[in-house]
């Protein structure tokens, strides 16, 4: 079998700015690649069967986003080859990090060339968004910054940043958040040019988005995650870890916050070593790792 990363996400904020009639939410995000993610393997089959060849706990295999990109795109393209799936999970569940939809991703692009498909990018982000409005990011190929339900993206160039990422003893549901009638959806819309001038020194011009000179990049109120008040009143959980991440933060560029719906909570630091020093010092009852940013998506060439 072939083997294909799958890289993680984070959001480094995540804006609520409206809801649309059909009751997805507005959004305005940057998403950040990173060197932690699952091993998606795939085996090109030509009896024209798609099969998930391994367990995966919690995730039937009708209900698999790699399964589904699979049929999706045998689908729409009427190709009579099949695949065997196999995935090696490292990405937690419910944890906001994106899991099931890079996997997804990652299928469309790797069965894409090695079912000689030839579709482009665009062509293969709209069946993405079919599946989950992270997945066209994952097919985009680089860090970006998201708007509408999270499907319109421009690339972005982010500082090589390093993070430490810790994961509650909890699982949240992306609905039951954004759900919620105590979520607030009117957030003032920022836009690319409020940071991206300065983004790579980890600075903001005086007077863009209230936020004076001197400020980090993704600094509160400016940038927050909107998600995070609900995600902390349903899940107690969510808030201990945020709490302990941020009494040791001190040293970071990007202050400790949620990412996604959660249920993970991370931290930007400029030197590896220091995201690692504060991992180290995590309780036992929290999990985690550290993880570099990426620039690039493993596949980007794919499509």
């Amino acid at each position: 079998m072939d083997a294909f990363f799958a890289p993680a996400k984070l959001n480094l904020f995540l804006h609520v700015t409206g809801r649309r009639a059909d009751g997805y939410h507005l959004l305005e995000t940057v998403f950040q690649l990173i060197d932690f993610g699952d091993t998606v393997r795939l085996a090109v089959r030509t009896d024209g069967r798609i099969r998930r060849v391994n367990l995966l706990a919690g995730i039937p295999e009708a209900e698999d986003l790699a399964v589904r990109a699979a049929q999706l795109l045998k689908a729409e393209t009427g190709c009579t080859l099949g695949v065997d799936i196999e995935i090696e999970k490292r990405i937690p569940a419910g944890g906001g990090l994106g899991g099931g939809s890079s996997d997804a991703a990652t299928v469309l692009l790797a069965l894409n060339r090695r079912w000689n498909l030839g579709l482009t990018r665009a062509h293969l982000m709209q069946l993405g968004l079919k599946l989950g409005a992270d997945v066209p990011f994952f097919i985009f190929g680089r860090n970006a910054f998201a708007t509408g339900v999270g499907e319109e993206l421009q690339g972005v160039e982010l500082p090589s940043h390093s993070f430490v990422v810790i994961k509650p003893q909890v699982e949240v549901p992306t609905a039951a958040i954004f759900g919620s009638p105590e979520l607030t959806r009117n957030a003032k819309s920022v836009k690319i040019a409020d940071f991206s001038a300065g983004v790579l020194t980890g600075r903001l011009a005086a007077g863009q988005t209230g936020v004076s000179a001197g400020d980090s990049a993704f600094a509160a109120p400016a940038f927050r995650n909107d998600l995070e008040a609900v995600a902390k009143a349903q899940f107690p959980a969510v808030e201990v870890a945020l709490e302990w991440l941020r009494r040791h933060d001190a040293g970071a560029v990007i202050q400790a916050r949620m990412t996604g719906s959660g249920a993970c909570v991370f931290a930007g630091f400029r030197e590896h070593h220091d995201a690692k020093a504060v991992l180290m010092q995590r309780p036992a009852f929290l999990s985690g790792f550290v993880a570099r940013g990426l620039s690039r998506h493993p596949l980007a060439d794919f499509a």
